[in-house]
């Protein structure tokens, strides 16, 4: 459960003041932030329920190897392959649900000590117990095709699980033989998943002192957002200045995860360095290339364009790194409250369906958010999904900017959909990423359109909108300059170890060509690819988050060209969570991923609102 944190899982969310830097800032309530009841999972670490499920969970995975082992192929021809597998899911939901309590936990603390020690003891357990679990999935994909499809045929519970088995199966290819596979599954924990807990932990501790106070992650980033060039300035030299201190730690990790990665790889017989994540997401390599080729192509018509503007707007020949996030002057500098920016989501939210609004509006009744930006806590922001015998839970920092409005609408989202594809149970609930992001950023249009409707004032109006277009530069450009640096990263690792250098250089030049000759990359920038936890976590998982943006656009399109009964199909295409692949889910809306124009049709409304902002400009406005 990777936290998201600012640019990275959350990219559509970057905000802005515009206080005068002589004026009182403003403030705002944290007293009414709600925080999450995570009782609705266990009450306590030391819950008797909690002990139990940990002691079952050993003995259920222990019981299900020795019932099923060596027996699928029996079970497939005498029609108790359907059994096998809910039995399966069964495990899965009681394993996932201490998985989840584990990682919430953490998250809402991450320097706790007694947090941090449950969190290890937990993930050691899951691992230890999923180990006799492991022959399942790999058994499976050794049954006769006929002998599958018969089973299928004559079992209607294995009929159920029909889009699940499939999906399995693409996966046979790849797939080692028992032992090795064993082998790689519990040396996890003191490999990959030691890095990953080391990055969090080593992220989380960084504390940057600008003006004399020692800021934590989030909030030193939150200067880059302020209105006064002068702080932005500082918030920049001070987190330049920690990264460089810390930086042999974070190439270390990089190295480590990339070899690691390298090595299952090449044991698989992946040929591509992203080919894991492209079955992962059950999306051809051919679709992403299209994706990537035609965002990079559009640099020059969107990102380029765009800086070029602001930098005009706010009176430089060159914005500097520091500016690229920095506040146009008509940007409202109040602050949203919580109760504000509750309402204004739920009411866009309802515009679109009501039934879509109740679904959220359960997450601030029911306690299912995480609102204040508490020290020690997870920066960023996410929706897990737990299991579907509980909810959702949603994890903010919520410090009142209008970006946090919006990343509330986008968590939300997935919350919404997550609750919905729970119907389909545990092994089928899950999204690929490049579907994942589909309700988040609707979510986030729906809340954009509705308060830009309400924007009276044309100043204003042009600042919604060059705030709009940032968010969807972070989404679609920056997402995949991040995926051309990992790219590069895992490519030039098969050659050996990367130098902090060469890692910094990598990623000034995918930057540089992404942004544009009107933003100044200066001394320092070169190690901020040190903080962005995909990398760390979820291995060229960025581009989702274009595929997603692009796939919005275009159905958002639709949805107000009227397509007919595209609210029934929208949530259609939610509820399916990971059933179908994405050809399938599109095809209602006639829409085609694997084309050229799906593509251009995305970006061609980013291209809009930019056009619209130079409208604006020769106008005066």
């Amino acid at each position: 459960m990777p936290s998201k944190h600012i640019e990275a899982q959350n990219p559509t969310s970057q905000g802005c003041v515009s206080a005068p830097a002589e004026s009182t800032a403003p403030t705002l309530d944290e007293s009414v932030l709600p925080e999450w009841r995570l009782e609705d999972l266990y009450t306590s670490i030391d819950a008797p329920e909690l002990v139990s499920d940990l002691t079952n969970m050993q003995e259920q995975c222990e019981k299900f190897e020795d019932a099923w082992k060596g027996k699928l192929g029996v079970a497939a021809t005498n029609g108790r392959l359907g059994e096998a597998v809910k039995s399966f899911e069964e495990i899965q939901e009681m394993m996932g649900r201490i998985g989840s309590y584990a990682g919430l936990l953490y998250s809402g603390d991450t320097s706790d000590p007694q947090r941090v020690k449950f969190y290890g003891d937990a993930q050691q357990k899951l691992t230890d117990a999923s180990s006799h679990l492991l022959f399942f999935g790999l058994e499976l994909n050794l049954l006769e095709d006929d002998v599958l499809q018969n089973a299928l045929a004559a079992d209607a519970l294995a009929a159920h699980y029909r889009p699940w088995l499939e999906d399995l199966r693409k996966d046979k290819p790849y797939q080692l033989e028992d032992r090795v596979e064993q082998l790689f599954h519990e040396k996890a924990l003191t490999g990959r998943s030691a890095f990953n807990r080391l990055f969090d932990e080593t992220t989380n501790g960084l504390r940057f002192d600008i003006d004399g106070e020692a800021l934590p992650l989030e909030r030193a980033f939150n200067q880059l957002q302020d209105a006064d060039q002068e702080i932005r300035a500082k918030a920049f030299s001070s987190i330049a200045a920690v990264f460089d201190e810390n930086i042999r730690t974070f190439a270390l990790i990089t190295n480590t995860l990339a070899k690691d990665k390298e090595i299952s790889d090449r044991w698989r017989g992946f040929e591509d360095v992203a080919d894991s994540r492209h079955l992962d997401n059950r999306v051809e390599r051919e679709v992403v290339d299209a994706l990537v080729a035609a965002v990079r192509e559009s640099y020059p018509r969107i990102s380029h364009r765009y800086y070029a503007m602001k930098a005009k707007w706010l009176g430089m020949d060159k914005l500097q790194a520091w500016d690229r996030n920095a506040p146009l002057l008509e940007t409202p500098d109040a602050l949203v409250g919580w109760h504000d920016a509750k309402n204004t989501v739920l009411s866009a939210y309802h515009g679109f369906l009501p039934e879509m609004a109740d679904i959220a509006r359960k997450f601030f009744d029911e306690n299912w958010i995480d609102a204040p930006a508490r020290e020690g806590k997870a920066p960023g922001a996410f929706a897990h999904p737990t299991v579907p015998s509980a909810h959702p839970y949603v994890l903010l920092n919520y410090l009142g900017k209008p970006r946090d409005v919006m990343t509330l609408a986008h968590e939300l989202g997935h919350g919404v959909h997550q609750v919905l594809a729970g119907e389909q149970g545990t092994l089928m609930a899950s999204t690929p990423l490049t579907l994942a992001e589909t309700a988040s950023v609707f979510g986030e249009m729906l809340t954009f359109r509705s308060m830009l409707d309400k924007a009276d004032d044309r100043r204003e109006r042009k600042a919604m909108l060059a705030q709009k277009a940032e968010d969807m530069i972070n989404t679609v450009v920056r997402q995949i300059a991040f995926y051309q640096f990992e790219r590069r990263v895992h490519e030039e690792r098969r050659n050996g170890e990367i130098t902090a250098e060469q890692l910094g250089q990598m990623w000034m030049e995918v930057q540089s060509e992404s942004l544009g000759p009107a933003v100044e990359l200066n001394p320092g920038y070169e190690n901020f690819w040190a903080y962005i936890p995909h990398f760390i976590h979820s291995p060229f998982y960025v581009y989702a988050y274009a595929f997603g943006d692009c796939l919005v656009n275009s159905l958002f399109a639709l949805y107000e060209d009227a397509h007919p009964d595209f609210v029934n199909k929208y949530f259609d295409l939610l509820s399916a969570g990971g059933s179908k692949h994405h050809s399938e889910l599109l095809a209602p809306f006639g829409l085609d991923a694997a084309q050229p124009a799906f593509w251009h049709k995305g970006l061609s409304v980013i291209e809009g609102m930019i056009d619209e902002l130079e409208e604006m400009e020769k106008a005066g406005i």
